[in-house]
């Protein structure tokens, strides 16, 4: 990877791990958090789907924003709600005050999501737009190993207001980063005026692209699938496994290292055998995994490494999946990047809502109900893989 290249990467991952840091912080204190504001399991599984909602619906307004003034201003913004967002959670006293935070925190955070995808739109198109897309994703997917490391660290030491004070200062420091280090990468020449006739007609042409659709529903139930584990391994793995907050991360951090080093294969492969090829391929690995290991649940057959294992591999074929499927959604529509990348964003972040809303009120503290709605994510992914994106010519 070129100098350049990695720089970008380096910075514009920087920016985007706000985000999975306040989903995955404070994972690992999520039973005592419950324990100490006096919640249920499905309120704190409220917390974030509160977070996904707001993260989802706030990428609409974003994109078109970034179209508008340029890609600095809305990170501005956004790093500024998500710091009130963490100060909310910080001194939260109640579960109705954490998700009322939560969701603050969304609205902000849903900025680094957007507009760092919108700036790889801006410089490259192709294997090198995949190839910086696999790069931040590196970059991202430490922060699912770090993070619930550094959440059981804080608790270990202090308590788990600390984790969102933590994350307050992060955002403070990526407002400084985005200052002095990120240029602007949409010239004035190039910012497209806000206009809700403009945003109507490009929202239904993207709507109603079957391309599109597919590819970020793909995309979607497979970030899905990791949004519902999210949501429900905590309670699993410290009520039917017995981990510690520290065992906890760091059999979360094995789930991730699956994706990452996945996700750096995606640009060659894309370029060896054509990305659609490859997003195919890697969905119905996905799918054959997450059923599996179901199947397994369902026989009494799961132990621990049984299930890390199962969702390692699953993992590693949405790290093919994902950065690929991102890139060929926005591939025919950069006139409309901005716009593409928040209404991809919203849709993928309300899927993953929706399957935790979904499947919260069969969580019984056991395995099966978490690795159901999991496989269910995984058959969804591979009906549109075969009935959607393989008959889009335009694709191939």
């Amino acid at each position: 990877m070129s100098s350049p290249l990695l720089r970008q990467a380096l910075v514009l991952g920087a920016l985007s791990t706000v985000g999975p840091f306040a989903i995955d912080m404070y994972l690992p204190a999520m039973p005592a958090i419950a324990d100490d504001i006096g919640a249920t399991v499905p309120a704190m599984q409220g917390t974030i789907t509160a977070y996904f909602i707001a993260f989802g619906l706030a990428q609409l307004i974003y994109g078109p924003w970034a179209d508008q003034a340029g890609r600095r201003v809305p990170l501005y913004a956004g790093l500024a709600i998500f710091i009130i967002g963490s100060v909310i959670c910080t001194f939260a006293t109640s579960p109705e005050a954490l998700m009322a935070g939560r969701f603050v925190q969304g609205l902000g955070g849903a900025a680094v999501m957007v507009v760092p995808r919108a700036i790889i739109r801006d410089l490259y198109t192709g294997h090198e737009a995949t190839r910086l897309m696999a790069a931040i994703m590196l970059v991202i997917s430490v922060s699912p190993m770090l993070a619930p490391l550094a959440g059981a660290g804080l608790i270990a030491v202090t308590d788990w207001r600390a984790i969102f004070g933590f994350l307050g200062v992060a955002a403070l420091a990526s407002l400084a980063m985005t200052r002095f280090v990120l240029p602007e990468t949409l010239p004035a020449s190039a910012r497209q005026p806000v206009s809700v006739a403009a945003l109507w007609a490009g929202a239904k042409m993207l709507l109603t692209h079957r391309g599109f659709l597919g590819l970020t529903f793909l995309g979607g139930f497979g970030m899905a699938s990791f949004f519902v584990f999210i949501a429900s391994a905590s309670f699993v793995y410290s009520e039917a496994f017995g981990l510690s907050p520290t065992g906890f991360s760091l059999a979360f951090a094995v789930n991730a290292l699956g994706f990452f080093a996945a996700s750096q294969m995606a640009a060659g492969l894309g370029q060896k055998h054509g990305a659609v090829t490859v997003a195919l391929w890697a969905t119905a690995g996905f799918a054959a995994f997450t059923v599996g290991l179901f199947v397994v649940a369902l026989l009494g057959l799961t132990s621990l490494p049984v299930v890390i294992g199962g969702l390692f591999l699953a993992n590693a074929c949405l790290g093919l999946v994902i950065p690929t499927t991102m890139v060929l959604a926005l591939e025919e529509h950069g006139e409309h990047a901005g716009l593409a990348s928040s209404l991809g964003g919203t849709l993928q972040m309300l899927a993953g809502g929706a399957m935790i809303a979904v499947t919260g009120p069969f969580f019984d503290g056991t395995v099966v109900p978490m690795l159901a709605a999991i496989a269910l994510c995984g058959v969804l992914a591979l009906v549109l893989s075969r009935v959607v994106v393989v008959r889009q010519p335009a694709l191939a």
